[in-house]
């Protein structure tokens, strides 16, 4: 991706534009989270992709992680104040989905339904 490193835009997009981070933000909006439990509800990512875009997003200041000195050890992430400002960007992509993205009126009755629980989720 071509980069303005003076661009806001341009920058956000670095950040929050690598596959996965917007789910993984959006699931941390819900509250503070262990690994296996994101790795649950992002069907399809793999240990070694989520433990890498944790990181990453815990670099930029958008996730903490928080360890507790338990046995088992216990590791809890969650969105920090810079992370908690990206959730009105994500209303407005769910916004933006469901206005443009689904023609529920081309669609048959159940698979309306269906969109509007499915975007409910997001």
């Amino acid at each position: 991706m071509a980069s303005d490193s003076t661009c806001p835009v341009c920058r956000t997009a670095e950040i929050v534009c690598g596959k996965w981070t917007l789910l993984l933000v959006k699931e941390l909006a819900e509250g503070s989270t262990r690994f296996g439990e994101l790795e649950r509800e992002l069907d399809g990512i793999s240990p070694r992709t989520l433990s890498l875009r944790l990181r990453a997003l815990e670099e930029e200041g958008i996730v903490e992680r928080r360890t507790f000195s338990e046995v088992p050890p216990r590791v809890e992430y969650a969105l920090t104040d810079k992370g908690l400002a990206l959730v009105p960007i994500i209303d407005d992509m769910r916004a933006y989905g469901m206005r443009w993205l689904f023609d529920e009126c081309a669609l048959p009755a159940a698979d309306a339904a269906a969109a509007g629980a499915a975007a409910a989720v997001l």
